[in-house]
């Protein structure tokens, strides 16, 4: 398990800060106001439905799994700053050498000061985590390490972190996946309610396209099958 959290470390940097609370927050061109949950375009309004459920036992799932998605976007937020950042600062640097000491040395610093927060979490929460670093970056963990470290390293931390059920290669695909797109619902709603800060998706999602798609979603039945 090791391995697999200096991999998120190397993709994360700070301690997370207080995250800003925004009345109303705007997706290209429509406008989402807090409160009412209304999505308002020139041509149309739209209202988010509030979440019903039908049971005691499935609110109980949604706001743990609302916890653990909580817990996780802020690193993979964090890991796309980064990650913007580790880049421009590799463009001014042409020497090889020189770049892998750049890389290494931003490594170490992170290790120092947030293994002990990334080391207790939990693997649903690394889980989710993996998919957002995806969503967040456009790239798997597995190609970013690739990419920064070497083939190698990728297929020995890829094959440490399957011991704990954790692939480095999972993507997020809430259009197919309906665990994936309660976690696109989490965000969205803690989003209009300031809870999380919003940061664009490298990928291309369409919430509204994809909310009657899941109108009757068992949300008791895609956690216990998250693993799946």
């Amino acid at each position: 398990m090791k391995h697999f959290f200096i991999i998120l470390l190397f993709l994360s940097s700070s301690l997370i800060e207080a995250q800003s609370v925004k009345k109303d927050t705007i997706i290209g061109d429509k406008i989402l106001i807090e409160g009412d949950s209304i999505m308002f375009t020139l041509d149309d309004v739209i209202v988010l439905s509030k979440l019903k459920f039908n049971s005691t036992k499935e609110q109980r799932y949604y706001y743990w799994y609302w916890k653990k998605v909580h817990n996780a976007y802020p690193y993979a937020k964090l890991a796309a700053e980064r990650l913007l950042q580790l880049n421009e600062q590799l463009k001014k640097i042409r020497s090889k050498r020189k770049r892998k000491k750049h890389i290494k040395k931003m490594q170490n610093y992170m290790e120092d000061e947030f293994a002990e927060k990334l080391k207790k979490m939990t693997r649903t929460e690394g889980r989710i985590l993996i998919k957002l670093i995806h969503r967040q970056t456009g790239l798997t963990t597995f190609e970013l390490i690739k990419e920064y470290r070497s083939g190698w390293n990728a297929f020995w931390y890829n094959s440490t972190a399957g011991l704990f059920k954790l692939s480095l290669k999972s993507e997020y695909h809430p259009e197919s996946k309906a665990i994936d797109f309660l976690i696109e619902d989490i965000l969205q709603r803690s989003f209009i309610q300031g809870n999380l800060e919003r940061q664009e998706a490298r990928l291309k999602i369409d919430y509204l396209d994809l909310v009657p798609k899941y109108k009757d979603i068992d949300i008791v039945e895609v956690i216990n099958n998250r693993d799946k």
